[in-house]
């Protein structure tokens, strides 16, 4: 079986998988019962200075009877006494000296108050500590949480803080809720943190109750925008993640990223891992199906690497990182067309419609081979699905819609034309920048105009 043990920024753990800094790692009863189960290491929910949390704290995204398709979530740092944390987390990594115990932290931005928690969190023999630079609400109102992470000057000086008086690796947990990410995340790496992590949750309304007016979670009558998490945020992670992965300053000083953000499935993490994460942190999905996911994550991750003739998770980590790039290089030659199977289609006619009215009207229907009229069309025959591959530009827009696997596939074709990206086109013929230049050049390439 693959090897799925890992080291992140000096910190080992059996496998890839860890508990995120969130409700699920509040307590040395919840840690100890996911490490039984099989859990690589786990987050410390943060601590600092005490806080009241409010009731009710979450809402819910359903969608089309999926439950907790996201969630958003209005509750802040750990609510217990620190004295009480401190001295779990003591006894936890004297249970579990092989497992990864991080302890995720925010206090208020004074020096005094970061260099006391940082010692304090040594004295448990915690692998390591965590800055939260990422809650989107409460502690930012406060000048904490999101509030450091949306400034870089911020970010830099507090971390600085804190890796001055730190001997145990400083991870930065970065916030989504800004324009750009690299960022905050090179003003960590100015401050010397041994590691990032990312993305913290995103700011958000998740909805309105249509009978009450009241907003979602509903507070005593009143609602506000919290941090929202869970699969529908995946791909927002995925993009940060990469975005961060490509920095040269990153990558130049090798700083590790732990990654999370809508991971459920060991396809999740195996994306994450692909795009440049080496740890992979998880809250949702814990806090929908309990610790025992950790049993399919674990085997789903080693039996792909396996058939991938993989011997560790350590050889894939970054992989597809070379393969993120801007527009202006993709190949403008490059064509795919889509081709349903006629075997498989199940005359839903979905394609037809998408294509019509929400793409470029490339698809036909047709009886006996003939194109027909949806609007006047009357037979008892049903009519045929059909690409004018002439026609179709290649949007995958059908074979996104199409009900059945594998009916509609989109298979490369020669364009006929010379590989050019939009940077080489531009740079050899700068007015195409100008519409009617272009679209006459467009002409003269061959490229069609739809």
């Amino acid at each position: 079986m693959a090897d799925l043990s890992t080291t992140f920024a000096g910190i080992k753990s059996p496998n890839p998988f860890w508990l995120a800094s969130a409700p699920p790692t509040n307590s040395a009863y919840q840690i100890n019962k996911a490490f039984e189960q099989g859990w690589g290491g786990a987050v410390w929910k943060t601590i600092g200075a005490p806080v009241l949390n409010v009731s009710s704290r979450y809402g819910g995204y359903e969608y089309k009877g999926n439950k907790l398709v996201a969630i958003n979530n209005v509750e802040l740092i750990s609510d217990r006494p620190l004295e009480v944390n401190l001295r779990e987390i003591r006894e936890v990594k004297k249970l579990w000296s092989g497992r990864a115990v991080i302890v995720s932290a925010m206090v208020e931005s004074k020096p005094e108050a970061w260099h006391d928690v940082v010692m304090k969190i040594e004295d448990t023999g915690a692998d390591g500590i965590e800055l939260n630079y990422g809650c989107p609400h409460g502690m930012s109102e406060r000048g904490m949480g999101a509030a450091v992470g949306q400034v870089p000057e911020y970010c830099t000086m507090i971390t600085e803080w804190v890796t001055s008086v730190a001997s145990i690796p400083v991870i930065v947990k970065l916030t989504p809720n800004v324009t750009d990410i690299t960022k905050p995340a090179l003003a960590a790496v100015q401050a010397k943190a041994d590691a990032l992590s990312l993305i913290n949750t995103i700011n958000s309304i998740i909805g309105v109750d249509l009978d009450n007016f009241q907003l979602k979670p509903n507070v005593g009558g009143k609602g506000s925008h919290g941090g929202y998490a869970g699969p529908a945020v995946k791909p927002v992670a995925l993009h940060m993640l990469s975005a961060v992965a490509q920095e040269e300053a990153v990558q130049r000083v090798g700083l590790p990223i732990s990654g999370m953000g809508g991971i459920q499935t060991w396809r999740d993490a195996a994306e994450f891992l692909l795009l440049g994460a080496t740890s992979l942190q998880v809250c949702t999905a814990v806090m929908h199906y309990g610790f025992r996911i950790i049993e399919d994550l674990t085997e789903g991750l080693s039996n792909w690497l396996d058939e991938k003739g993989i011997k560790s998770v350590g050889e894939i980590i970054g992989a597809s990182v070379p393969r993120v790039s801007d527009f202006g290089d993709f190949d403008l030659s490059y064509k795919v067309v889509a081709r349903i199977d006629p075997e498989t289609c199940t005359n839903c006619n979905l394609c037809y419609i998408a294509c019509d009215e929400g793409a470029h009207q490339c698809i036909d229907l047709t009886v006996d081979g003939h194109k027909i009229d949806p609007a006047s069309y009357a037979g008892s025959v049903k009519p045929i699905p059909v690409v004018r591959e002439d026609d179709c530009v290649g949007c995958n827009l059908c074979s996104l819609v199409c009900p059945v696997d594998s009916c509609i596939t989109m298979l490369e074709v020669d364009s006929g034309r010379d590989s050019i990206t939009w940077k080489e086109l531009t740079s050899q013929k700068p007015e195409v920048l100008n519409w009617d230049e272009m679209e006459k050049y467009r002409r003269e390439v061959g490229i069609k105009i739809h």
